[in-house]
C-alpha cells in the first residue's frame, strides 16, 4: 500500500513524490492500466481518454529510441494517469475506479468534484480525471473532441495541452518534439495534427496564440541544444511548426481577438494554475504536478 500521514482517508496512501525509486511501477504498468481502464470503460458505454506524456508516447511509438535517446524515459517517466472524460459520465467513473480498487479523496471531491477527481491505488499511485474541458493556463474544450481517437485524446488535442503552458519545463519541450516528429500537420484527424482544430482554439483566443506561439519558437530555437535530434529530426520538426504558424498567421482574426492583441502582454494574458494539494485544504498550499 501507499501510504501518507495527516488524513485519515488517505492513511493508506502515499503521494507519487514520496513514493522510492525501487518501489515504482515500471512504465509498462501505467501504460497497461491506462488502456485496460478505457477498454472497461468503453465496454460500459463510458467515453474515457488518455491525455498527458502518456498519450504521446502512445501516439509515437515509431520514435521510441528518440523518447529514448532524448532522456525523456526512464523509471518515473509517467507519475500518474490522466485521463478526460465528458461531465455526464462523472457518477458512473466514481463508481468505476473505486470497483478497480481505487480510493478517491473525499475532500478534493467535494472541493472540484464537477472538474476533476483526483484517485489513488496500489498498482497504480495516482490517477487524475478531468470532465469536459482542461483549465490550466489556458482552457481546452473537449467537446465533441473525445469520439475522435481512441484511448488516447486527439494529436491536436495532445499538442495543445503541451503548447497551453506559459511555463513549458524540459520534459514538456521534449514531449512537443517527439510529437510533431511523429506526426505531420494536416487537415482532419486520424494520424495527423489537425491544424483546423488547433486554429479553432488559438484563432479565438489572442493570450492562447501567444502563449502557443512563444513556446513554438522557443521549442525550435532549443532543437540545436539536442545532441539526440539529427539533421532530419531537426529539419522535420522545424519545417512542421514553421508550418503550423504559417497557417496560424495567415489566417483571419477577429476584431476580438485584434483588439485584445492590441493590449498585450500589459495586461495578463493567461490563469494562473490553482494545483490542489492532495493532503492539506486548498488554502493551505498547492502542489505541482506535471500534466
Amino acid at each position: 500500500m501507499y501510504r501518507v500521514k495527516g488524513d485519515n482517508e488517505l492513511d493508506k496512501f502515499r503521494l507519487p513524490s514520496e513514493i522510492p525509486e525501487g518501489e515504482w511501477p515500471s512504465p509498462s504498468v501505467f501504460i497497461e492500466e491506462a488502456r485496460s481502464c478505457v477498454k472497461e470503460a468503453e465496454d460500459k458505454g463510458i467515453i474515457l481518454r488518455i491525455m498527458g506524456g502518456m498519450a504521446i508516447y502512445l501516439h509515437s511509438q515509431e520514435h521510441k529510441q528518440l523518447w529514448e535517446n532524448l532522456g525523456r524515459l526512464g523509471k518515473k517517466v509517467f507519475t500518474d494517469i490522466d485521463f478526460v472524460s465528458y461531465g455526464k459520465f462523472r457518477g458512473q467513473l466514481l463508481d468505476f475506479f473505486q470497483n478497480r480498487g481505487f480510493t478517491i479523496n473525499q475532500r478534493m471531491l467535494y472541493y472540484y468534484g464537477k472538474k476533476r477527481h483526483i484517485y489513488y491505488g496500489e498498482k497504480i499511485p495516482m490517477v487524475e480525471i478531468f470532465f469536459d474541458k482542461l483549465e490550466m493556463n489556458h482552457t481546452i474544450d473537449f467537446k465533441k473532441r473525445l469520439e475522435v481517437d481512441s484511448p488516447t485524446i486527439p494529436p491536436a488535442e495532445l499538442l495543445l495541452q503541451k503548447i497551453q503552458m506559459v511555463r513549458m519545463n524540459e520534459k514538456d519541450i521534449k514531449d512537443v518534439i517527439v510529437l510533431v516528429r511523429a506526426r505531420e500537420i494536416g487537415e482532419g484527424d486520424g494520424e495527423r495534427i489537425n491544424r483546423a482544430s488547433v486554429g479553432a482554439r488559438l484563432l479565438s483566443d489572442w493570450g492562447f496564440y501567444y502563449t502557443a506561439t512563444t513556446n513554438f519558437q522557443k521549442i525550435t530555437k532549443s532543437l540545436s541544444n539536442y545532441d539526440a535530434l539529427g539533421e532530419e529530426d531537426i529539419r522535420i520538426v522545424k519545417g512542421r511548426i514553421n508550418e503550423l504558424l504559417s497557417y496560424l498567421e495567415e489566417k483571419p482574426k477577429s476584431v476580438k481577438w485584434k483588439s485584445r492583441a492590441l493590449l498585450g502582454t500589459k495586461k495578463k494574458w493567461y490563469s494562473e494554475v490553482d494545483e490542489w494539494d492532495v493532503i492539506n485544504s486548498p488554502s493551505q498550499g498547492s502542489a505541482e504536478k506535471e500534466k
